[in-house]
């Protein structure tokens, strides 16, 4: 599922319109990606977890000319599921 089959899953169910939809998606995607940003744990009960972590420096391998590189330390977001979630996706 993309975010513009989303926004029409969202509009469908809810009976607002795919702008109003893709407003509050847009709105709630920003508000999670600014917590984040200032180092929040962002819960949503039922769905899961997301936070940010470092990851420390580390040597990589350029697969075009075999050189070691050194690739930066650098922050990435890490997704942990919920239980509702994981239940759901064990049964599918």
């Amino acid at each position: 599922m993309n975010k513009a089959e989303l926004i029409e899953e969202i509009a469908a169910s809810t009976g607002v319109t795919k702008v109003i939809a893709g407003k509050a998606l847009d709105s709630v995607l920003a508000n999670m990606g600014k917590a984040m940003e200032q180092g929040e744990r962002v819960i949503v009960s039922g769905f899961g977890s997301f936070h940010v972590t470092e990851r420390a420096e580390q040597r990589g391998r350029n697969p075009q000319t075999g050189e070691t590189i050194s690739i930066p330390a650098h922050n990435v977001v890490k997704f942990r599921p919920g239980k509702k979630l994981r239940t759901l996706v064990k049964k599918g």
